[in-house]
């Protein structure tokens, strides 16, 4: 379990941003298993939802210890409407962008959440405008998931200024798959400043101004936060989406194109990116290699330099539109400014590849990504590089497991003699909910609660 970590090394000399401010989600890695529940919650009474809220601080992390990833954890975050509803002053609530203002399901059309995506399908819950607060607590073992969330509750009970909209208990094994069976979580920007030690042949860390309101980015310019400075520096923002994975059709449309179980494994690799096991099809094309899927340092090593006419990892692969690494891209940005931290969990269990009748049961993921522009770098990244296949020379193409698809559905597998064009895919993940939210710093926090 110690090689999960390996390439996380912590460097005291290296640390040069306020870990004790940061909440400890920023930066800590999921843990390996983990155990959780996701909870949403609505601001009843602003007064009495301030007092529990202080209660409730003891309970956060900071990131000052964030290498270190034992034991429980718990992160909280403020929708727009929450921290209008508890009482964040006017000129406060002006100074934050206007697509954070706006919420998530207004800005449906900026993430191509359209069709099977559009909110007007979302769960009941999320179309509530009463969610203000989404808060997790997250483990490596049961017993302290189980601990941190009763002690977590009993605070929330306490008084009568919050009350439970929604609680989703999540988790994976020590193997870290998501509900379609294929190894999660593997690749994360680091960041500059944490005290990361990256060892030679994995990328730079990015600035910690592209996560960390306050702080210079890539152009060495700290962006303008949320005022004042104690409210809106060391914060950050997140993307939380609920996606319900529609496993049994995925693996009906692999085994209905493919003529044997290895060949529907596979396009499914083609799909993603990458083996069951989590290896890349640029270091292992033909077969998976659960000893490579199973090593940090080495699964993912790797640019697709080697790989120009995508034959080893179709252009439009799930996670070459996500990371383009090193792709000649047609349209020409830099991935370093798109890039976000992903502490996305899984609910549900694992379908096998034989299944392809849904069952009806709730399986799928959350995803939670953090960008100090994540709005502008969601929007960017569903609306661009999944939704649009121009940037790869792909036409209207779209991403394999996240794209929205359309009558056409295809995926183009470049191969030896012909290329391969599937047509008729689904949309694998549907939308159902989500919201932008805001990670206050822990003074943040405090100073909410003095408001």
């Amino acid at each position: 379990m110690a090689l999960e970590f390996l390439k996380r090394l912590f460097n005291p000399n290296k640390v040069s941003i306020e870990l004790d401010e940061i909440q400890a989600l920023v930066l800590r890695s999921r843990p390996i298993p983990y155990f959780g529940t996701v909870a949403l919650l609505q601001i009843k009474d602003a007064d009495e939802a301030k007092k529990t809220l202080k209660d409730l601080i003891p309970l956060i992390n900071s990131a000052k210890d964030w290498h270190k990833n034992d034991g429980a954890s718990v992160f909280l975050t403020f929708t727009y409407n929450g921290l209008e509803q508890i009482g964040v002053p006017q000129d406060s609530l002006d100074s934050f962008p206007d697509s954070f203002k706006e919420g998530m399901a207004k800005r449906a059309l900026f993430m191509n959440d359209i069709g099977v995506n559009d909110p007007k399908h979302w769960e009941k819950d999320f179309k509530n405008q009463n969610i203000h607060i989404a808060a997790a607590v997250i483990s490596n073992n049961e017993e302290d998931w189980k601990s941190k969330l009763e002690e977590f509750k009993s605070q929330l009970q306490k008084g009568a200024g919050l009350s439970l909209l929604i609680s989703h208990d999540f988790g994976a094994t020590e193997e870290v798959k998501n509900v379609f069976g294929y190894r999660d979580g593997i690749s994360n920007p680091e960041v500059e400043g944490s005290g990361i030690e990256v060892p030679e042949g994995f990328d730079r860390p990015i600035k910690a101004g592209e996560f960390i309101l306050g702080y210079p980015g890539e152009g060495d310019i700290i962006k303008p936060y949320p005022q004042p400075e104690i409210l809106g520096k060391n914060g950050s923002f997140m993307i939380f989406r609920k996606y319900q994975s529609q496993v049994a059709d995925f693996n009906k449309y692999l085994l209905e194109n493919s003529s044997s179980i290895e060949e529907a494994e596979l396009l499914g690799a083609k799909m993603v990116g990458r083996w069951k096991s989590g290896a890349p099809l640029v270091l292992t094309p033909e077969k998976d290699d659960k000893e490579l899927g199973d090593n940090p340092e080495k699964n993912n090593d790797f640019s697709f330099k080697g790989d120009e006419y995508g034959k080893k990892c179709p252009f439009s692969s799930h996670i070459r539109r996500m990371n383009p690494r090193d792709s000649k891209t047609f349209v020409l940005e830099d991935e370093r400014l798109h890039r976000i931290i992903r502490r996305s969990v899984t609910f549900g269990d694992i379908v096998p590849l034989n299944v392809t009748k849904d069952d009806g049961k709730e399986r799928g993921q959350y995803f939670m990504g953090i960008s100090a522009n994540a709005m502008g770098t969601l929007e960017f990244l569903l609306k661009q590089w999944a939704n649009d296949g121009n940037s790869q020379n792909l036409g209207q193409e779209k991403d394999p497991l996240i794209g929205v698809q359309d009558k056409e559905g295809l995926f183009t597998m470049p191969a030896d003699p012909l290329v391969k064009r599937y047509h008729g895919l689904s949309t694998f993940n549907i939308v159902k909910g989500g919201e932008y939210c805001f990670i206050p710093s822990i003074s943040a926090l405090k100073w909410i609660c003095e408001l």
